[in-house]
């Protein structure tokens, strides 16, 4: 996996091409808009933010019925 810019933002190409490791791991999108990668090779949208000073993570949907261009949207 490449590192990146912190201020880049996904794209479609490295949405699709995200592979499965042994973990899960996160790919961010900025604003608390993360794909989630699963060992399995699943892909979940989540939502990172805060509420009262805590931290709370919302489920926006899979990959590929929910597209980066809709999560972006439900962001």
């Amino acid at each position: 996996m490449t590192t990146k810019n912190l201020s880049e933002k996904l794209s479609a190409v490295q949405v699709k091409g995200a592979k499965p490791t042994e973990k899960t791991y996160k790919l961010s999108d900025g604003k608390g808009l993360n794909l989630e990668v699963r060992p399995n090779g699943s892909k979940y949208w989540r939502l990172s933010y805060r509420y009262q000073q805590k931290q709370k993570t919302l489920a926006l949907g899979v990959y590929p019925v929910v597209t980066l261009s809709k999560a972006r949207e439900l962001a």
